[in-house]
């Protein structure tokens, strides 16, 4: 009989809530990041000057721009966060050998029928 070396160690194969939790709270980082990095490029496509312009105004305006990302990226406006979970989620080992099986033109090992 053969057991996966993982298991033999008393390591266990499904995934950590915290994992999960963790992999949630940086996608969700990652998609608030993004954000920003669009709404700052999309700021500085100004097409003329701001009349009240000043240093303590560009800093405000970045402050609001990012508590706005932030706020899109925890109700998931783009789908990004959602998009990074499915990819980089555990799988079960079944649902991973489906998914491989599925993907393939033909089983990759003979079943000997």
């Amino acid at each position: 009989m053969t057991t996966p070396i993982a298991l033999a160690s008393g390591v266990s194969l499904a995934p950590k809530p915290t994992d999960q939790a963790g992999l949630k709270k940086a996608a969700q980082a990652f998609e608030a990041v993004f954000l920003r990095q669009m709404i700052s490029s999309m700021r500085s496509a100004s097409l003329g000057e701001d009349i009240l312009g000043s240093t303590a105004g560009d800093q405000f305006r970045d402050m609001a721009d990012a508590r706005t990302a932030d706020s899109m990226a925890e109700k998931g406006a783009l789908g990004i966060a959602e998009m990074l979970l499915t990819q980089f989620a555990p799988k079960p080992v079944a649902t991973a050998i489906a998914t491989l099986s599925k993907d393939s033109d033909g089983p990759a090992v003979e079943t000997g029928k």
